[in-house]
């Protein structure tokens, strides 16, 4: 098993709660990670109808099996357990008692707002970071193969092609996972809006223009664009609050949680393609986006992520909100420095009065600008040294 970087977290949260849930989208290694790090609590795959139906009849018998506590695989598909593990919880002194899994942060927040709330300590777990990846391949990835690969365990602990796993985990989440989270009946007009959502990566969320394409309207787009965050497909990146005494966009900006899937989706068939690819750039923002969030939740620390768009259209791809300061950082897809990495600085230095920001690029070499601005290969940031 490849080392998670969340362990600590999750090892940390087991000494804190009586109870842990790790949510995150389906493959991304939440029952590994929670079977490594508690080899001793028995597992319990609530996926197994036999066991959900004992678990949904009778609760209480169910719960009485696990004296010690155990690990509930995919929890958010018996809601009924919920309230009856509430008491458990209440009449127990131990902490890390059971962990829950689940790969649907809707259903599984709402069940736990509704019965657990204050007794569970909550841990997100996206697909593998690039320093996880690290671990797990012998060569380093080039940018176009990490892009193209994504995250997803499963790719690399069995060495599969991302073209042939991927569809599939796509065909099996329409058919599976988007029905049980919102009785959507037709299927073909959510994959066509699915592929919709990977051609605008990086964009502003304009609900009407994918009602449109997608032949749908715009209620029922903002409903399906509800169940891809839910179910961990995309990530909606919020444009920053604060008004500098300009007009700012409000509406959030698109991305992946993996761009292997927005990959497959965008029917790329190879790293190579992505070299001339119209949305390299867009995709490389996703990929580095990504990275800079999954080192929050494996942290277990607030996103604090945001973007930044005057009404000119002057913007940062990212701000990070470090609570007395706000620092910029610049995503570009780009191999070679050149002087129009910097010039969005000069905007965003005027409008705002903040110094220093950081350019994380597709090259190697690090460089540090008098302005006080450093460039950081994709391969080196971490957001920690910001602090």
């Amino acid at each position: 098993m490849i080392q998670r970087t969340a362990t600590a977290e999750l090892k940390l949260l087991a000494k804190q709660f009586k109870a842990i849930a790790i949510v995150g989208p389906r493959q991304s290694g939440k029952t590994t990670l929670a079977r490594n790090v508690f080899p001793d609590k028995k597992y319990v795959s609530l996926e197994n109808p036999d066991v959900r139906l004992f678990a949904t009849d009778d609760p209480r018998g169910f719960l009485e099996q696990y004296p010690d506590g155990a690990i509930f695989d995919e929890a958010q598909r018996v809601p009924e357990l919920f309230s009856y593990l509430q008491q458990v919880l209440d009449d127990s002194t131990g902490k890390g008692k059971f962990i829950l899994t689940g790969s649907n942060n809707f259903l599984l927040q709402e069940n736990i707002s509704q019965s657990l709330a204050g007794r569970i300590g909550y841990l997100f777990l996206l697909p593998f970071s690039t320093e996880e990846i690290a671990r797990a391949t012998k060569e380093p990835q080039t940018i176009e193969a990490a892009i193209f690969t994504g995250g997803y365990p499963p790719i690399y602990d069995n060495e599969v092609a991302p073209n042939k796993w991927l569809p599939n985990y796509i065909r099996t989440y329409v058919e599976r996972d988007v029905r049980q989270i919102k009785n959507i009946s037709n299927l073909n007009a959510f994959e066509r809006f699915l592929k919709l959502c990977a051609g605008r990566i990086g964009q502003l969320l304009n609900l009407s223009s994918i009602a449109i394409e997608a032949g749908v309207d715009s209620k029922t787009i903002a409903s399906w664009i509800s169940v891809l965050e839910s179910s961990f497909i995309i990530y909606l990146l919020k444009p920053h609050h604060e008004n500098f005494n300009k007009r700012l966009v409000k509406m959030p900006k698109l991305y992946f949680c993996d761009t292997g899937l927005a990959c497959s989706l965008l029917s790329i068939h190879d790293s190579k393609q992505l070299t001339t690819h119209p949305l390299k750039g867009s995709l490389f923002e996703n990929y580095v986006i990504n990275d800079m969030l999954k080192e929050r939740y494996n942290n277990n620390e607030p996103a604090d992520l945001y973007f930044w768009r005057d009404s000119t259209g002057n913007e940062m791809d990212v701000v990070i909100d470090q609570g007395s300061n706000l620092y910029p950082i610049e995503i570009k897809a780009g191999k070679t420095v050149t002087s129009d990495y910097f010039k969005n600085f000069q905007f965003w230095k005027k409008a705002t009065g903040f110094e220093n920001g950081t350019v994380i690029y597709a090259g190697r070499e690090a460089q540090k600008r008098s302005s006080g601005i450093q460039v950081i290969s994709w391969r080196d940031f971490n957001l920690s040294s910001l602090r």
